[in-house]
């Protein structure tokens, strides 16, 4: 686990607002409630709900991925996001016993 990476991304009040919206998809996503939420959340739901330009959405989700807090699956040519929960353990327990 990359510390400054993980902490970069979290610097951002739009890549932090994402995560948050990913923590829920369900609620925060309800167009895509009929396809559900096993792969994560198509990018282009991500985008609109954001309201910035595809390509700085699929900036702030690779710099989240990099970093480990997010994760991809490609389904054609979409691509969906979901947190990667085991991070968020493994950040806590970092803050919680290091800093």
């Amino acid at each position: 686990m990359d510390q400054v990476e993980i902490f970069k991304a979290l610097s951002n009040k739009t890549r932090l607002q994402i995560l948050n919206w990913l923590k829920e998809p369900e609620l925060n996503f309800p167009g895509q409630l009929a396809y559900g939420f096993d792969d994560g959340v198509c990018v282009g739901a991500i985008q609109q709900k954001v309201g910035l330009t595809q390509s700085t959405v699929s900036e702030y989700l690779t710099i989240l991925q990099r970093a480990g807090l997010v994760k991809s699956t490609r389904k054609g040519q979409w691509t969906y996001y979901q947190r990667n929960e085991e991070a968020f353990a493994a950040l806590s327990q970092l803050i919680q016993s290091d800093i």
